[in-house]
């Protein structure tokens, strides 16, 4: 039976309350099959220019066949040589750009992880055994899980090259425009931060400085001893070594000469294809096939450019459309995960952490 809490004016949706992971799980059910779609997420607007134009070389073709020359026919033998090179080339670029995609999502989940792990050792750990943090300790420690989550945006951000809007908050902002701070983002950093992303240095790898530099405080004042100390000091060099492998996968794209030679391969055996198709064939019972050659290569190029756009998009996995990894919603989940734990690790007494009533994981 459907809940009648997800029914909004007669129409089903799976936008409840929040729970882990809403964000990044959230979907609207489709109200048509995928068959039938042809805007949202589909490549079709992308390649609608290149199969509009073979169809009308295609005609070109196949009216001067008819009407003008009369022999302009080739042997359809050579249709299945070229295929093969074009369908070689093909998959290689999907392979290549879905490898991308995918190893771009692990590389976030890997921050993610990290994250969750610092900021779980941070707040069960951040105090001397036998003693309760000052309320400075508890400051600097609030601070610095604030700046792992302000990571997760300063990582997005800077791999949508959005110089600049890390710190302000702002995802639309230009670096020429002047920046307005939105408090949900600017909250995260430290008060008066400067940040020098003209000079060169990424915001993620400035705001690790102040990450690593808590680890050697804690250490110093004994609320880590040297093997957990070495241990946090892992999960952020495994934080700043995915962060720089997204980086590879934003700044190499495929080599142009293969791009190019994909193109014109591409665009040849279209091209081709209306020739053949205008031909003689002696398995059939017409000596060619006349108009019919301009709904079967329009399919063909459909197909063929749908394949190699749907790579084009998946190359660069971190921006904004729709085939594109969910960054939004995936540093939001987390964002809401460790704030919460944040906020109940600020309360005195929680029922969230405890164990039988009286023990608390926050406890000292």
């Amino acid at each position: 039976m459907t809940d009648p809490g997800l029914m909004v004016n007669g129409r089903h949706h799976r936008r409840g309350p929040t729970f882990p992971l809403a964000n990044a799980s959230r979907s609207k059910p489709r109200r048509w099959p995928l068959v039938l779609r042809f805007v949202k997420g589909a490549i079709h607007l992308a390649i609608l220019f290149p199969v509009v134009l073979h169809a009308l070389f295609t005609a070109l073709v196949v009216y001067v066949d008819r009407h003008v020359y009369g022999h302009l026919g080739l042997p359809s033998s050579i249709i299945p040589s070229l295929s093969i090179v074009v369908g070689l080339i093909l998959v290689f670029r999907n392979q290549t750009s879905y490898e991308r995609y995918w190893t771009g999502r692990n590389h976030l989940t890997t921050i993610c992880t990290s994250v969750r792990n610092l900021t779980r050792a941070f707040l069960c750990c951040s105090h001397a055994a036998g003693t309760k943090p000052t309320p400075a300790d508890r400051s600097d420690t609030e601070r610095v899980v604030r700046l792992l989550v302000a990571i997760l945006y300063a990582v997005k951000n800077h791999l949508r090259a959005e110089w600049g809007s890390a710190i302000s908050g702002g995802l639309e902002s230009m670096p020429e425009e002047p920046l307005e701070s939105k408090p949900d983002l600017s909250d995260l950093l430290p008060k008066g931060l400067i940040g020098f992303e003209e000079e060169g240095l990424g915001l993620p790898l400035e705001l690790t400085f102040f990450v690593e530099r808590y680890i050697k405080k804690g250490h110093d004042r004994s609320w880590f001893n040297a093997p957990q100390a070495s241990q946090m000091q892992v999960q952020l060099n495994t934080l700043v070594d995915a962060y720089g492998r997204m980086e590879t996968i934003r700044l190499t794209p495929l080599p142009v000469a293969h791009l190019i030679h994909q193109k014109q391969v591409l665009a040849l055996f279209c091209c081709v294809l209306p020739f053949a198709m205008v031909g003689k064939h002696k398995e059939l019972s017409f000596d060619d096939l006349g108009w019919w050659a301009i709904p079967i290569v329009t399919l063909i190029t459909f197909t063929l450019y749908g394949i190699e756009g749907i790579g084009s998009q998946l190359e660069d996995p971190f921006g904004y459309d729709r085939n594109d990894i969910k960054m939004d919603a995936i540093v939001e989940d987390t964002r809401q995960e460790i704030m919460v734990t944040l906020n109940e690790w600020k309360k005195e007494q929680t029922e969230m952490f405890a164990l039988n009533g009286d023990v608390h994981f926050f406890e000292p």
